[in-house]
């Protein structure tokens, strides 16, 4: 009889992630052109609770002008453009044997319809990509993380059109033709199934109905992925290429047969971007969805070829917390949903259920028999440095060591696990709110919300205790000192 494993593979891959819009900082350097993200100001009046995982930049017709009385930190990020070496031996100290990053669109075709690309953005990442192979890190690398050319959205109306699809395609030429014997890992679009301005890059005012445009533009993104899925073919297996979800399978609020229902349904229209991905077609339920809502998304006989062609290799997804679905209190919409009252919950709010990471990876395993890549997870909050100079962070080492308990046991259950990427290793600039206190990293920047800071690193408690995990594969996560 096979004997199922108990500890993490021989081949698991350790590794922390970051996005170049959070990070990189240097928007104007060497040609790059302006993304939606350097027109995220930080507004100082939000409040905890405001701070959602799907908020985003204020969209408007006048949102890519610059406001002299704004601080926008996704243009200076943490300087990892001028600091990436120093910091990949900060990686290397920690153990990372993987590192996920993105290639920041703008920096190599600055609009997105340039014929030729930028060659000083793509040397940048020739330095970044080497640098992190000389250390024995593996690269991850995503195509499109929240880094849109603004021309795209002006132009085109972000994946609202056609076009953008093209312009994806050409993009992904490049990078695969440059990069195929250096990345293996390729991620195509970041949490496609959040559906804001950030992934689709759409205007209220390009359109008259947003439901219609968001579905339309989600299945341009399919077709731009599975049109990437046929390029990466001509490289056989030097390139692995994965879509990626931000997990928001919620609970059923009651064993009632309507929440159950409810949140059933609600759960089949979040599988969608894998269903699509990975088994290459649209499921009856979508069908159903767009004509009870009366979307007419447009697909043609190739797009549907396309699709069941060219399927994913790997599902990768990230996880930060559960929510319940209450048929009586939400509606269908996709981020409607109720606090579970059985979870403690994060400073900023976000419920963590360690067990439902156990849950979503043998839910998703179960349903799609591919491999799994736990890309993004971690827990921000607000760290304080001691007299002496240190960071006790025991909350960041409790979490992450009861979600690798479970991912451990989803390893037992039978699930394929190949990878993991703490979100992430350093701190950087947040993603919903654009600030800096929502820290998430085991090394401290010195920078605060306003831009105040020397940018210095400084290693926290959870860098030691998560080195240990990765020296040991995993197998020591209690360790008496944290």
């Amino acid at each position: 009889m096979k004997k199922p494993k108990k500890e993490f593979p021989d081949t698991f891959l350790w590794g922390g992630g970051i996005a170049a819009n959070q990070a990189e900082g240097a928007y104007d350097a060497a040609g790059k052109g302006l993304s939606i993200a350097d027109f995220h100001a930080y507004k100082k009046s939000l409040s905890k609770d405001d701070r959602l995982e799907h908020a985003t930049l204020s969209v408007s017709d006048k949102m890519f002008e610059t406001n002299p009385n704004a601080y926008y930190p996704k243009r200076n990020g943490i300087d990892f453009y001028h600091r990436f070496k120093e910091d990949i031996q900060l990686f290397k100290e920690l153990g990372l044997q993987c590192f996920r990053t993105s290639f920041n669109w703008t920096r190599i075709f600055p609009k997105g319809i340039e014929d030729v690309p930028n060659e000083e953005g793509l040397e940048f990442y020739d330095a970044l990509i080497d640098t992190l192979l000389e250390n024995g890190i593996e690269p991850v690398m995503t195509i499109s993380h929240y880094e849109m050319p603004t021309y795209l959205v002006e132009e085109y109306g972000g994946w609202l059109s056609r076009k953008t699809i093209d312009a994806y395609e050409k993009f992904c030429q490049v990078l695969f033709e440059r990069y195929h014997k250096k990345v293996k890992y390729w991620i195509t679009f970041n949490q496609i199934n959040l559906l804001s301005f950030n992934s689709l890059g759409f205007k209220e005012s390009q359109t008259s109905n947003i439901l219609e445009a968001t579905y339309q533009s989600v299945h341009h993104q399919f077709i731009a992925q599975a049109k990437a899925k046929k390029l990466a073919k001509a490289y056989g297996e030097d390139i692995l290429l994965g879509t990626m979800l931000s997990d928001k399978i919620a609970h059923p609020a009651t064993c009632k047969p309507e929440d159950v229902l409810f949140s059933y349904r609600k759960n089949q229209m979040e599988y969608l971007f894998g269903d699509v991905a990975m088994r290459g077609y649209y499921p009856g339920y979508a069908f159903r969805f767009f004509e009870e809502n009366q979307l007419d998304i447009q697909m043609t006989n190739e797009d549907t070829a396309l699709l069941q062609e060219n399927t994913m290799d790997y599902l990768s997804f990230s996880y930060y917390y559960t929510k319940i679905n209450d048929a009586e209190k939400n509606s269908f919409s996709p981020m409607d949903k109720t606090k579970n009252p059985y979870l403690k919950s994060s400073e900023w709010g976000w419920e963590i259920d360690p067990l439902g990471l156990r849950t979503a990876l043998n839910q998703y395993y179960d349903r799609y028999q591919c491999p799994l890549f736990l890309t993004e997870n971690g827990i921000g909050a607000t760290d304080q440095i001691s007299a002496d100079g240190s960071i006790h962070d025991p909350y960041r080492i409790d979490y992450l060591k009861k979600h690798f308990e479970q991912m451990k046991e989803a390893i037992y259950d039978g699930v394929d696990l190949i990878g993991y990427c703490l979100w992430s290793p350093i701190d950087i600039v947040s993603c919903s709110s654009a600030e800096m206190a929502k820290r998430y990293g085991v090394i401290y920047v010195d920078l605060d919300n306003d831009g105040n800071g020397t940018l210095e690193r400084r290693k926290k408690d959870s860098f030691y205790w998560y080195q240990r995990v990765i020296q040991t594969n995993g197998h020591e996560l209690n360790d008496p000192q944290y």
